[in-house]
């Protein structure tokens, strides 16, 4: 099992930056594809970006593509999401995932606690 602890949210105004960190405890944090998930009041949880393993290879949602970075540190077993040009329909809980790498929540079987983030217009 992995543990995953998010940490990072805040307050923001519109076209300002937030960098999201999640760290992982358990079994080996390389073993694992990464993901960063949001949901906000009344939606539906929804995928934001994805990395591989080895962080070569990244994926993003067309609302993030351009404004946000997702990157990992696997010496130190923690996960990253770089926040730019934030905007008011960001605001959300933000999730990390551990699991097989993908666009779904399906494809993660470990889940952090959220971290909020709110981004004032």
């Amino acid at each position: 099992q992995v543990q995953l602890v998010e940490s990072g949210g805040g307050l923001v105004q519109a076209g300002g930056s937030l960098r999201l960190s999640c760290a992982a405890s358990g079994r080996t944090f390389s073993s694992y594809g990464m993901g960063w998930f949001r949901q906000a009041p009344g939606k539906e949880r929804e995928f934001v970006a994805a990395i591989s393993r080895s962080g070569g290879s990244t994926y993003y949602a067309d609302s993030v593509k351009g404004r946000f970075t997702i990157s990992r540190d696997n010496a130190k077993n923690t996960l990253y999401l770089q926040m730019n040009s934030l905007k008011p329909e960001d605001t959300a809980v933000y999730y990390c995932a551990a699991g097989r790498v993908g666009d779904s929540v399906g494809h993660y079987a470990y889940w952090g606690q959220g971290t909020q983030v709110t981004v004032s217009s």
